[in-house]
């Protein structure tokens, strides 16, 4: 607890539940626990196998404990028995063990051990309270970061990096993860398939609310990093949004005979907005569904008939699990915290992130360029996504390169500021509207045109328009776990509203 001893002074004071000063306090630790581990490693070095995945030399209390255990372990991987003899030579010119009794205390610690039953928990033990050292310097760490002040490091930067080590903190020693049995793989993999399977869409994944997109992505699956990119108005914003809000709309959940609860369509969705406010995103939403342009609804040109259509809507949307964060320049921890924050507190199925380019790497990062800032970036939410256990949908921009082609439909180096983006996605989608270049190049009649010649011209231009009125691609471009190729969906632009295509034909490739 902190506490203000001075009134009217800037002195604080550090003090502990029972008043005592933080700084004559000893920090934890126990050195019976580490010396019955070390005894029960040397006693059986199987035991060795069971820790080191989560315990390290520097997780101990006392350092010298800590080598003794660093020299056991290099002994062992070298496949070599660790025992008394093996490390007495080891430990014979070493002052501080001669200090303390040098090959007895090893002697000692190898006769003390009564069970070797309990050396997990002795190594958890271990482990548990080096955190609560970490804990208290970080915290010091923290406090002493406040009370300087730096005009480069504002405190929205340190908060963010105080996160980013705690986040790092509490990774360290994890052990939830490490080898599994094929068999336990395989029937999670068939539970999968089962419960795509009793869904009414059919998908492993999130449906994204489109049967051609779903049929081809299978939808969007846990733990995948999925960009979508495209030029500007292209329609990437109005197509994520439709993506979360159909994501949103066909979240069901039940509860299995043990009362967990089950998801079996949909999911909750986080929208994170770099770029438009969520007041906008949700105008957007209201336009799609109401059937007002969201231009009119902006500019207030709507008819006194239209309100009931608002009001019905927004009762059904009010519903949604769908949330939206405005926050502008968020960094890759920042985005860690909320989003863990918002699984823990009411469930998470899908993040989305409009866009990546927006977004800055973490504070600390000492990046020479947007290039190594932007891998940073994608890494850090490919991590996200497998920590989680939830599909990441990230928005990214394209360079000027596509303009400079004749046939501007997007490809893969076309990804903008780093090749790392390609790399790291699961999967990478362009998004393609032919219609927005088609409006800008009508045919101008030539000099040496004659009437006939432009005629036909412009008759072709104006069935071309017609045919791709309204049409959007969505160019799978990569997909590890899938085909690649173009998914046709319709567009509105009034509503920036996306659909299925109705109609089976595909469009004729006329370019002239």
């Amino acid at each position: 607890m902190v506490e203000r001893i001075l009134a009217g002074s800037n002195v604080t004071s550090f003090r502990g539940p029972d008043g005592e000063a933080l700084g004559a306090r000893v920090p934890p630790h126990n050195y019976e626990a580490e010396q019955a581990l070390l005894g029960a490693v040397l006693a059986n070095n199987a035991v060795y196998d069971r820790v080191h995945e989560f315990l390290l030399p520097e997780h101990f209390a006392d350092a010298l404990h800590g080598r003794i255990y660093d020299a056991i372990g290099k002994l062992i991987q070298r496949g070599q028995i660790a025992n008394l003899l093996t490390l007495k030579n080891q430990f014979d010119q070493d002052p501080a063990l001669i200090e303390i009794g040098g090959a007895q205390y090893l002697a000692r610690l190898a006769n003390a051990v009564v069970t070797i039953i309990n050396a997990d928990d002795y190594g958890r033990t271990v482990h548990d309270l080096y955190l609560r050292r970490q804990l208290i310097e970080l915290g010091e760490e923290v406090v002493n970061g406040a009370f300087r002040y730096d005009i480069e490091m504002p405190a929205t930067d340190q908060i963010e990096q105080a996160e980013q080590q705690l986040y790092e903190l509490a990774e360290t020693g994890q052990t939830e993860g490490g080898p599994r049995i094929f068999s336990s793989a395989l029937t999670e993999a068939i539970s999968m398939a089962e419960a795509a399977f009793k869904r009414d869409s059919h998908v492993t994944g999130v449906t994204t609310g489109l049967a051609d997109l779903d049929r081809k992505l299978g939808g969007l699956h846990p733990s995948d990093l999925v960009i979508l990119a495209g030029r500007p108005s292209m329609g990437k914003t109005a197509l994520a949004t439709n993506l979360a809000f159909n994501a949103a709309r066909a979240y069901r959940e039940e509860r299995d005979e043990f009362g967990k609860v089950e998801v079996r369509e949909g999911a909750k969705v986080a929208f994170f907005s770099l770029e438009m406010s969520a007041e906008q995103l949700a105008t957007r939403i209201l336009a799609e569904q109401s059937g007002i342009s969201s231009d009119r609804i902006r500019r207030g040109d709507v008819k006194q008939e239209d309100f009931p259509t608002f009001v019905a809507v927004s009762r059904e949307l009010a519903t949604l699990p769908l949330f939206i964060d405005d926050t502008p320049a968020m960094t890759v921890s920042g985005l860690r915290t909320r989003a863990r924050r918002l699984k823990r507190q009411h469930g998470l199925g899908l993040i989305v992130i409009d866009y990546l380019q927006l977004m800055r790497g973490s504070p600390t990062a000492r990046n020479e360029n947007r290039v190594q800032e932007i891998s940073e970036i994608t890494r850090g939410l490919k991590a996200i996504a497998k920590e989680l256990d939830v599909p990441i949908l990230a928005l990214s921009q394209l360079s000027r390169a596509v303009e400079q082609r004749e046939d501007k439909r997007p490809q893969l180096a076309d990804l903008r500021e780093s090749g790392s983006i390609e790399q790291d996605a699961d999967v990478v989608m362009f998004i393609f509207r032919e219609q927005y270049y088609h409006e800008r190049s009508e045919p101008k009649q030539r000099e040496d045109e004659t009437d006939a010649k432009y005629q036909e011209r412009m008759g072709r231009w104006q069935d071309r328009g017609e045919r791709i009125h309204n049409v959007a691609e969505v160019n799978i471009a990569k997909q590890r776990h899938g085909p690649i190729g173009t998914v046709e969906l319709f567009f509105d632009g009034m509503l920036t509203k996306f659909g299925d295509l109705m109609r089976d034909d595909r469009l004729p490739d006329v370019r002239s």
